[in-house]
């Protein structure tokens, strides 16, 4: 293991290691390394290099910083995207917030490596499977330098120790056989929970909702479903969470509560619990709250026409989540959509490590919300075992395949069906271990749409086959008689099929299935977004 650490703002590295110990553990596939230090020290850089070498035949799976990071299986010649590269890029990621959605904010890019966190495969002649149980500590940065090696990068900057403290660098399970680390996985994070099917408002009404429009939305909803969501819109303001718009639901959302509930169904809220929108009263207020960087609240994302995210190291900023999550579970909700969790750790408090700080934001929230679901969005995979029952795995669905043009440049979060197909289909390894998979929604309405039938089908079943959450924002009641007959199919394969597994082989996800002791296949075109062979 190679270390970098200072003291006394003098750079050491492990060579000169009077200062630490370094104790080393292996059992079985498993590494351990742990520093006790007799000094006070600040970690900078930890990495292990291990031969690695693949060929063009191996498809090698990075898993993505959060939610909604673009995450599939590449090969040697793929680039990733840097949103840092080009002057007018970055300048304009930089102004609207763009590159705070992901990594790019701290993680070096180079076209000579590929990257993700905490989890790799390779499948193909030369097969591995690496994934870390060091979460709370430090995430595992797996980085794959073309053709020559993978380094295991412990992201360990900035983290103080104390002398006589000590620190768990690294931890994680490494096997040279991906079934073998698959099984591995799914005996070491287990998580069970209860499957949904339900309705959001978002990707139809977006902020444009009502009390009306929300009490048709519900009257369409029949007893295949168990939730029913309220997404963003009813709130005057994002960060305004206290002040429901009173034009928009002169009654309040008590009422509305109550009927979902009078329905049989579980009452879902969004809120962004960390945000404030530029124009909230609670940014105009108590900008003091927000997360600054040199006296200046540092943006975190270009939604709401720019917002920004609470600082939880000041007992105020805590006490005003505290107070909005616990105004919702009193009006009764039973779900919480928890969104944009990632701004809290936009930037981290001195001391702390990125991993050990979201976790603390993590906690706090499942601490707030007690026994209550909470769907994870816009978060990291596995600070989310144990904190949250649902999480988000891929981009918000666009009603374009590929959204805009313009849009294609830009961040590795960007709204996408195209992307979040694939997402859903590459990080279904996690479903029932570290939560259960929210693939978003399915929409196979006609109006407001720009999907074509056969795009809406393939994301119905994609959806269906790979997640344990199946929402949509249509309403069921105006679907015609062809439409009834796909969802009833999609709930069919939602509920009852076995065995679910895929192989990538260019530009196509060949699936199988079994229903009914039959063995099903299909091909899945991520270029197009198309099934053949269904």
């Amino acid at each position: 293991m190679f270390l970098l650490y200072k003291k006394d703002s003098v750079i050491y590295t492990t060579e000169s290691n009077s200062d630490l110990e370094i104790i080393e553990e292996n059992i079985e596939n498993e590494k351990i390394i742990t520093v006790r230090v007799n000094s006070d020290i600040e970690l900078i850089n930890a990495y292990i290099d291990i031969d690695f070498k693949f060929d063009k035949k191996c498809n090698l799976f990075f898993n993505g910083y959060q939610s909604w990071t673009d995450s599939f299986e590449l090969n040697n010649n793929k680039v990733e995207k840097n949103i840092n590269k080009g002057l007018l890029r970055r300048k304009v990621c930089q102004s609207y917030g763009l590159n705070a959605y992901g990594d790019s904010t701290f993680y070096h890019y180079s076209r000579n490596k590929l990257h993700g966190y905490d989890l790799f495969y390779s499948k193909g002649n030369k097969s591995c499977f690496i994934y870390s149980k060091n979460h709370k500590n430090a995430y595992l940065i797996i980085e794959y330098y073309k053709n020559k090696f993978i380094r295991l990068v412990s992201d360990v900057v900035g983290k103080k120790l104390h002398a006589g403290e000590s620190f768990k660098v690294f931890d994680y399970k490494l096997f040279n056989n991906y079934y073998q680390g698959l099984e591995s996985f799914n005996k070491d994070f287990v998580r069970n929970g209860e499957r949904i099917f339900g309705y959001s408002s978002w990707y139809n009404h977006y902020q444009n909702i009502n009390e009306d429009i929300i009490l048709s939305c519900l009257d369409g909803m029949d007893s295949r479903f168990n939730l029913f969501q309220i997404d963003d819109g009813y709130e005057t303001k994002v960060g305004d969470w206290l002040s429901v718009d009173q034009k928009k639901f002169p009654n309040g959302l008590k009422p509305i509560v109550d009927k979902i509930h009078a329905k049989g169904l579980k009452a879902g809220i969004w809120v962004a619990p960390f945000a404030g929108e530029t124009d909230s009263n609670l940014f105009k207020e108590h900008s003091d709250l927000f997360i600054k960087k040199n006296g200046n609240p540092v943006k975190c994302g270009c939604n709401w026409g720019g917002f920004y995210s609470l600082d939880l190291t000041k007992d105020e900023a805590k006490e005003y989540v505290r107070k909005s999550l616990n105004y919702f579970k009193d009006l009764g909700f039973d779900f919480f959509k928890l969104d944009f969790v990632y701004g809290a750790s936009i930037i981290v408090p001195d001391g702390y490590t990125r991993a050990e700080w979201q976790q603390y934001t993590y906690n706090f929230l499942r601490e707030i919300l007690s026994d209550k679901l909470i769907l994870g969005c816009g978060a990291n995979l596995f600070n989310s075992y144990e904190n949250f029952d649902y999480l988000r795995v891929g981009p918000d669905v666009s009603l374009k395949f590929d959204d805009v043009p313009y849009m294609r440049l830009l961040h590795r979060e960007r709204n996408s069906t195209k992307n979040t197909v694939q997402n859903t289909v590459y990080r279904s390894l996690f479903d029932k271990h570290l939560f259960l998979n929210d693939s978003d929604v399915f929409l196979l309405r006609d109006n407001n749409i720009e999907l074509s039938n056969e795009q809406k089908l393939a994301l119905i079943t994609i959806n269906s086959l790979f997640s344990s959450v199946l929402m949509t924002s249509d309403n069921i009641s105006c679907y015609d008689d062809e439409k009834k007959e796909i969802l009833a199919e999609a709930l069919n394969l939602f509920k009852n099929a076995k065995n679910v597994q895929f192989r990538k082989e260019n530009e196509i996800i060949y699936i199988s299935y079994e229903m009914d002791n039959t063995k099903k296949n299909i091909a899945y075109d991520t270029t197009r977004g198309v099934l053949n062979g269904r």
